[in-house]
């Protein structure tokens, strides 16, 4: 018998943090076995199969997707676009029509000072740039919605700075609620957007996937951490 011809397969590089990796796993154990005893449908199977995927080998082909676009589209390294998934111990009602008012995310999102409701889709946003050097304002507006699933957003044509965002919800059963959250900022074109990208630094990402955590602590917990920009104390 003829000697097998040992094949490399590419190796997978890791792109998300452990902590992501740990959601995963539990997140698609517990689909798995929800999807075996009610036997659910293939689109179960496979989004069970893709989360062990991701949580098992530390690579999310989605981040990798991302990471590749924004490679291929801008110039300036200086976009964010963060991807993250979370089990939050609430139900999938309560934490759903939480963040659906937009207006709570400052209550747990240190970068943003202000989110003001103006309408049932529209919104206008406050961030506090890094280093203390001000703030910035854009309009926004809520672009797909299906209750109880997802919300999805984008900053209006024309805003200082394009933020884009989605949301999906779904019920983890007894674990309570699995989240996924996909957050971006990008720069506008012309000259207003060179400034705006010398400020998306990596600090400015670190910040925002730490407020993006926080949303699972706050709705677990009610408390979350905000520093005073005046005085740099920690309130809890």
């Amino acid at each position: 018998m003829e000697k097998l011809v040992n094949v490399q397969l590419p190796e997978l590089k890791k792109n998300i943090s452990t902590i992501e990796r740990l959601v995963s796993v539990l997140g698609g154990s517990y689909l798995l076995y929800d999807s075996l005893r009610h036997k659910r449908g293939i689109a179960e199977y496979g989004a069970a199969g893709f989360m062990l995927f991701r949580g098992l080998s530390g690579y999310c082909p989605a981040s990798h997707l991302g990471e590749r676009i924004l490679h291929k589209n801008y110039k300036h390294s200086s976009n964010i676009n963060i991807h993250t998934r979370m089990v939050i111990s609430k139900p999938i009602d309560e934490v759903y029509n939480f963040w659906r008012h937009l207006g709570n995310l400052p209550l747990f999102m240190e970068h943003l000072e202000s989110v003001a409701v103006l309408s049932d889709t529209l919104s206008e946003w406050k961030a506090i740039l890094p280093g203390g050097l001000g703030t910035v304002k854009w309009k926004a507006e809520i672009v797909a919605e299906e209750p109880y699933r997802f919300i999805g957003w984008q900053s209006l044509p024309g805003s200082k700075i394009k933020n884009a965002g989605k949301v999906q919800f779904k019920d983890a059963g007894e674990l309570g609620t699995l989240v996924h959250v996909v957050f971006s900022y990008h720069a506008p074109l012309g000259s207003i957007g060179e400034e705006i990208a010398r400020l998306l630094t990596p600090t400015f990402e670190k910040t925002i996937r730490k407020d993006i955590l926080a949303f699972k602590r706050f709705m677990e917990t009610g408390v979350a951490k905000k520093i005073s920009q005046e005085t740099n104390k920690i309130y809890m």
